[in-house]
């Protein structure tokens, strides 16, 4: 594991890399660089990128990127991570809504390479089986970029959820109905949510985790240190063949 391209941490069992940087503005251009470099590698990549506080200043900094080095991205394909079932995408609370307003828009993203949860569906599992087929068709997942929830979850996924969950309906645990209520303006029913599974998580040929700011350091601590287990999915990042893990000083506990 590395601090700012130094030795941090390293357990030998462990195959994941930590990157942590002085604060959120240059872990975010750190990431955003990852995510070029994959796009300049394959540009016909697929990219899951998860919504949330933590990733926003990341894609800001990547759309800005991508303008200004006038990098093509028409054969791109984007693959929603989750999604709150029964808000509606035009709600601002939604993954729909925040991935078009921060990334799709600025970029005119063609819909056609635009693939997202319908969380209003009245068949949720058939919508699961849909993206599992699409993913199937895109030859998998190149990069995902996730966040660590207060609770240690992956998307969705939940403590204690399946490892072998490809897309699924997932029962939200109370702490993240709790969290998530930030996102909305009024109080709203959060009780399911639609979500790629740990199964995607371990596929995808990338997985960036992020995470930032003092509210973060008690589950940055557990991820890197506890027995990884779905107890804790955010420490199943320890056993993926390339992943890294972006966090601020302030996540990281250190002084």
């Amino acid at each position: 594991m590395y601090l700012n391209n130094q030795p941090y941490l390293h357990t030998k069992n462990d195959r994941m890399n930590c990157s942590v940087h002085s604060d959120y503005h240059q872990m975010s251009e750190f990431a955003a660089n990852e995510i070029l470099s994959v796009l300049a590698a394959n540009p016909k990549a697929t990219l899951c990128l998860a919504t949330g506080d933590t990733p926003l200043l990341t894609y800001q900094l990547l759309v800005e990127k991508i303008i200004r080095q006038k990098i093509k991205i028409s054969q791109i394909h984007f693959v929603g991570l989750d999604e709150w079932v029964g808000v509606p995408h035009t709600n601002p609370g939604s993954c729909h809504y925040f991935l078009h307003k921060n990334i799709f828009t600025p970029l005119n993203v063609n819909l056609k390479n635009i693939h997202l949860f319908d969380a209003l569906s009245a068949n949720l599992a058939d919508e699961c089986k849909k993206m599992n087929e699409l993913i199937d068709r895109l030859q998998g997942i190149d990069l995902m970029l996730v966040g660590i929830g207060r609770n240690g979850h992956i998307g969705f996924n939940e403590p204690g959820d399946a490892e072998n969950n490809f897309a699924h309906i997932s029962q939200l645990d109370p702490l993240t109905i709790e969290v998530g209520q930030k996102y909305f303006t009024e109080t709203i029913h959060l009780q399911k949510g639609l979500t790629l599974g740990l199964a995607h998580f371990y596929a995808a040929r990338k997985v960036m985790m992020m995470a930032n700011g003092i509210k973060k350091k008690e589950i940055v601590k557990k991820t890197l240190e506890y027995p990884i287990s779905t107890q804790v999915p955010a420490t199943l990042i320890r056993k993926h063949q390339n992943a890294i893990l972006i966090i601020d000083k302030d996540a990281s506990g250190q002084e």
